[in-house]
Order: C-alpha cells, then sequence, then structure tokens
C-alpha cells in the first residue's frame, strides 16, 4: 500500500498557491508507480469561498491516483461539499455545517478521513459525533487495517503558534485508539513542515506544507513561513495486513 499524502494547498487564486498544487499534481503524476490513493489533509481553499474549491477540484481532477481530502481550519464545510464534494448543499441529515467524516476502501485498507475543525476557529477539536463515528466504524472495520487522517496534530510541535492550534480534545481521541490494533498510524497535515513523532503509543506522521513551509523556532526568518522553499509530499508505505508504516518525505522539483 503506497499512500502519498499532501496538505495545506491554502488555493485562493494566486498565482503562488496555484503554481505549487500545480508542481505537486504534476510530480506526482510523473511517480513511475502511481500511489494507491491520494491524502490531502486540509486547508485545501485559503478563505473557503465557491471559486477556491472550484480550483481544488479541477486541479486534483488531474491526478492519475483517486484521491481523498478532509477539511481544515480554513475550509468552510458547507462550501467543501457542495463543490469540492459535488453533494447537495444539505449535507450530511440535512445539515450542510455538520462535520465532514468520510470512509474509504482502498486495497484492503481503510482510509478514515476526518474532521477535525471548528468552524470559524483555527483550533481543532473532534466533536462527540465525529468521535462517536470514529469508534463505531473502528469497531465494524474488525481486522481490517485502519488510518485515521484529519487536519490538527493530536500532540506538542514544539512551535507556540501552532501548539496553540492543534487538537484540542486529544486526550478523548486517545481513548477512541486504546487497545485498538488496526490502527497502525495517525496521518495529519496544518503545520506546514514534515513531522514524525508518537501518539497514543502510535506513528503519528504530519505531512509537509504545499503552499508554505512553517520556520521552526530555531530557525532565522523574520515571517511565520517560508513561501520560497519548495512544496512537501509524503509517502507512507505498509506491508499487507496493515504491517509497520513507512513514511519518506520528498520535496517537489
Amino acid at each position: 500500500m503506497l499512500l502519498a499524502h499532501i496538505s495545506d494547498l491554502h488555493l485562493d487564486g494566486s498565482e503562488h498557491a496555484t503554481d505549487r498544487a500545480v508542481r505537486t499534481v504534476t510530480y506526482l503524476n510523473s511517480l513511475a508507480r502511481q500511489p494507491d490513493a491520494v491524502l490531502v489533509t486540509g486547508d485545501i481553499a485559503d478563505h473557503g469561498a465557491p471559486a477556491e474549491y472550484a480550483e481544488a477540484a479541477e486541479l486534483l481532477a488531474r491526478l492519475d491516483a483517486p484521491y481523498f481530502p478532509c477539511p481544515g481550519n480554513h475550509d468552510d464545510r458547507a462550501a467543501y461539499r457542495k463543490v469540492l464534494l459535488a453533494e447537495d448543499d444539505a449535507g450530511d441529515a440535512g445539515d450542510p455545517g455538520r462535520a465532514v467524516n468520510r470512509l474509504h476502501l482502498v486495497d484492503g485498507y481503510a482510509l478514515l478521513l476526518c474532521d477535525s475543525t471548528i468552524p470559524g476557529e483555527d483550533a481543532g477539536l473532534f466533536d462527540d459525533e465525529t468521535l462517536d463515528w470514529l469508534a463505531r466504524t473502528l469497531d465494524e472495520l474488525g481486522d481490517t487495517p485502519a488510518l485515521p487522517a484529519f487536519h490538527h496534530p493530536p500532540a506538542v510541535i514544539h512551535h507556540p503558534y501552532l501548539d496553540s492550534t492543534n487538537l484540542t480534545n486529544a486526550d478523548r481521541f486517545a481513548e477512541v485508539l486504546a487497545g485498538r490494533t488496526n490502527v497502525p498510524a495517525v496521518l495529519t497535515g496544518h503545520a506546514h513542515t514534515a513531522g514524525a513523532m508518537t501518539f497514543a503509543g502510535l506513528p503519528l506522521l504530519v505531512a509537509p506544507g504545499v503552499v508554505s513551509t512553517l520556520r521552526l523556532p530555531w530557525e532565522s526568518g523574520d515571517t511565520l513561513t517560508d513561501r520560497v522553499a519548495p512544496p512537501g509530499v509524503a509517502f507512507h508505505v505498509l506491508g499487507e495486513g496493515g504491517g509497520p508504516i513507512t513514511t519518506h518525505f520528498r520535496v517537489v522539483p
């Protein structure tokens, strides 16, 4: 199982964001072996505007591999549903503002694309409905290897801004994962920097950003992000039956 993992496109109609996203799609399509899936962990649009999702839908449709997105704090649930997912305005259960959680089965693996957003805020939260959906879905999957993927990391990044906007109820998420043997890793975005750590005894792997790269506190520079550093991609490789995960990080030419 080969997964390509990108995050934080922040498409806003600007040449800067569009160029970097196009470069990333072109790079992925040029691979000698196509990924089984491409994960896109949030902040697909910068302002949550329908036009931004129209650009994202057109651009991501160019991928040769199937892609599976989830929303980030810059995304708007209603516009995300209607334009990017091409769903009816009513969304799930007649509520376009309801959390967007989706299960996708790919090559013997379950990809759980979760909504960790709080509408109108930068920080993340799994609401009760999402936590219930995660627990119920993991139960129903039985021994099927399952990868939760969402926007906000549930662990310390060691950056003051990011650590103030991460998943705020990570303890409740850890309770859902406790005792489950079919989750090989947790995948997130939001940080605009490649990262690898542990959470709830599992690998927590953070995709680099497409639109920019976070400047870490010990790096020089006067801005929060470096907009010149190349876009990044994470490649996750899993053995048959959900064995150990191996991750490679690459920059896009």
